[in-house]
């Protein structure tokens, strides 16, 4: 890996400026926080080695936790081990704190950040593994004839690629908003319209802008009778990829569902909101016959490759099982 230099700026504008300056002047340039995923890529050639790192910790606010009973802020430089282990996200938003605790290993947990984890790329073994695919330029997604057993059963096409975040999905589930830092000022964004299908845009996971950087993630405020849980199910007994996962949220009136949100994990290019399978909780009291009718609703429509059709009758059994549970009838 080449020599590069290591910029930090004091305050989100002037990483925002010395981010613009050094692409204007030719150089490749990265904001990094935790910089796991940075350095795997740069060392996996999927990213040209910088000429500088714009090291984002010595900004203030960016790695703060602040809940409150109007809604939560938290900055984009939270590790996601802090994510997990922060009360007042345990307590007010456990799908949420679930997430993060399920996030790989202890090492990567303790330095990857949420803004990290929300935008990391993704994990397919033909993309990380030098493959001339769709993602990285080339012409034909391999994972279509290929080794697919990992890859989307909804939202594939041309690329089959799964988002690989555990936190993302839980931020969709809470109807989270991402504070969103650039050139031309600041921008929010709900988190259900953060993510992109590779249909809409081959070359990124979100609507960022090459020049702009995920800062900070809202939450409303937590509701009486509002709970939550996160799911997954892994290939191995722990610190990997959902193989399949349900970040689901559920508001409840004794046994009667007011609401819900149910999103999938592991089976599309996105977090995949299941608003179908939602409608037929809503306004029902919660039985195992309910259930099993939503996680039926969930995953109808799914399109699985040659490989991987197992992800429909776990997805479909993950869904049934904690709204059960989420409920509190199981």
């Amino acid at each position: 890996m080449k020599a590069f230099a290591n910029l930090s700026p004091a305050t989100l504008a002037e990483a925002v400026e010395l981010l613009g300056a050094a692409r204007a002047n030719g150089e490749i340039a990265y904001p990094a926080g935790g910089g796991s995923d940075l350095l795997g890529m740069v060392k996996d050639e999927l990213v040209a080695a910088p000429d500088s790192i714009v090291d984002l910790k010595r900004i203030p606010g960016l790695d703060s936790i602040r809940v409150s009973d109007s809604g939560t802020a938290i900055g984009g430089l939270v590790t996601v081990d802090t994510l997990a282990g922060d009360e007042g996200i345990r307590l007010r938003y456990p799908v949420l704190a679930e997430a993060a605790a399920a996030v790989g290993t202890p090492q990567l947990k303790n330095t990857g950040t949420i803004a990290g984890n929300v935008c990391q790329r993704p994990w397919c073994w033909y993309f990380r593994q030098g493959f001339d695919c769709l993602k990285r330029g080339g012409d034909q997604c391999y994972s279509v004839i290929g080794e697919n057993q990992q890859h989307a059963i909804f939202g594939g096409g041309p690329s089959f690629i799964v988002h690989p975040s555990d936190t993302a999905n839980a931020l969709v589930a809470l109807d989270a908003e991402f504070q969103v830092a650039g050139p031309n000022g600041e921008r929010r964004v709900p988190a259900s319209e953060f993510f992109v299908l590779p249909r809409d845009n081959l070359q990124r996971e979100n609507v960022l802008d090459a020049d702009e950087l995920l800062v900070g993630i809202s939450l409303p405020a937590s509701q009486a009778g509002r709970n939550g849980a996160y799911r997954k199910v892994m290939d191995r007994e722990a610190w990997t990829h959902a193989v399949v996962s349900v970040a689901l949220t559920l508001d409840m009136d004794g046994d009667v569902c007011r609401d819900a949100c149910i999103v999938l994990g592991g089976v599309a290019p996105i977090p995949w909101r299941v608003s179908a399978a939602e409608d037929v909780l809503h306004g029902q009291g919660i039985t195992a016959e309910l259930a099993q009718q939503a996680a039926d609703t969930a995953l109808e429509g799914a399109q699985p490759l040659a490989k991987n059709g197992y992800k429909v009758t776990m997805a479909r059994a993950l869904v049934r099982r904690s709204v059960l549970e989420v409920s509190g009838t199981a």
